[in-house]
């Protein structure tokens, strides 16, 4: 079986429950993933994963000779089935060029024969990603999919040490709680720096300490949000210093999480880590943080979710009027069950 992978880090996490569905429904099954570095990297701590090979595609550009190459580099391995899931015309060329048999994916821009084994892709946008990548798994006239495994990450806890040291920074004989407060599709996903600072201040008076993760884009809002906090020398930013396997690492071993809804979140949820995943201009429904321990809050407006970059409104009161105490709460709730 060859995937060709997304591109997305939330993605490529949700993409896990495809794997482990695959692995369990077929014996003596060898999974072959094609991925950009940055989501191939998550791949290594997916055991289900037999074979990483990393594209060198950039995003948007159609690098029609390269995929045409690699495919036909691929064409003497005899797969059985390539199951694509991005959904654009560019992502199904490579498994074409490699002659593969079975060419599973779901009908979006026109790739005619380029997908033999088409399928229709769910109609409303609110249902769960992770079930429309599982659902290609399965036999064309299989039920819609309604129950599927978790994404369930490798981690080594054990490294933070070694990522501290190399920062320069100290690890506080305390609980962490890690904030996540980037975005990379737009503003319309990304709670206002206020409320995560008084998320910290809330978490700092009980003496937890605070991790800020996040991309270098993401250095900004760090900034901000640690100068307007009651304690900001029990503030730790990490933000555009570790790669995606170190926030594996660094995730698992916080005590907490709040996320928007990202990357990050998934990464996050997929470690076990008790995490709430913050929702504006997008659907708690579609993509959720999943795992037993995980939570997600948003407003019930008329206006949401409207997938938007940008509100197209204006006010984004999504975000705006979802207050801090709320999702203190449902945070309270999963250390509570965690506990238990």
């Amino acid at each position: 079986m060859l995937v060709i992978g997304p591109a997305w880090i939330g993605d490529m996490v949700m993409a896990q429950c495809l794997f482990q569905t695959l692995q369990s429904n077929r014996a003596n099954l060898a999974i072959s993933l094609t991925a950009p570095p940055a989501t191939a990297r998550l791949a290594h701590r997916m055991p289900e994963i037999d074979e990483i090979i990393e594209t060198p595609f950039q995003h948007g550009r159609l690098h029609m000779t390269d995929r045409f190459r690699t495919g036909r580099s691929l064409r003497g391995r005899h797969f059985d089935q390539a199951i694509i899931l991005p959904g654009s015309l560019k992502a199904a060329l490579l498994p074409f060029f490699a002659k593969i048999p079975m060419r599973t994916g779901y009908r979006k821009e026109p790739r005619w024969g380029l997908i033999n084994d088409p399928r229709s892709r769910p109609s409303s946008r609110e249902d769960p990603m992770a079930a429309r990548f599982v659902q290609l798994g399965l036999r064309a006239d299989a039920p819609a999919v309604t129950n599927y495994p978790h994404p369930r990450l490798v981690s080594r806890p054990d490294n933070v040490k070694e990522v501290f040291q190399r920062l320069g920074k100290d690890i506080a004989p305390a609980p962490v709680i890690a904030i996540c407060p980037g975005a990379e599709f737009g503003p319309a996903k990304r709670w206002p720096e206020r409320h995560f600072a008084a998320l910290a201040d809330h978490y700092l008076k009980q003496g937890w300490q605070v991790w800020l993760l996040g991309g270098e884009g993401d250095q900004k809002v760090a900034r901000t949000i640690i100068g307007n906090c009651c304690e900001p020398a029990r503030c730790v930013d990490l933000t555009g210093c570790t790669r995606i396997d170190e926030a594996i690492d660094l995730l698992a071993y916080a005590s907490a999480a709040v996320s928007n809804d990202s990357g990050l979140m998934h990464v996050a949820a997929a470690t076990g880590t008790p995490v709430v995943g913050i929702f504006g201009a997008s659907s708690e429904h579609h993509t959720p943080p999943l795992g037993p321990l995980t939570a997600a809050v948003a407003q019930q407006l008329a206006c949401r979710p409207c997938f938007a970059r940008e509100c197209p409104l204006g006010h984004k009161q999504c975000l705006e009027t979802l207050g801090p105490d709320r999702v203190i709460a449902s945070l309270s709730a999963l250390l509570e069950r965690a506990a238990g």
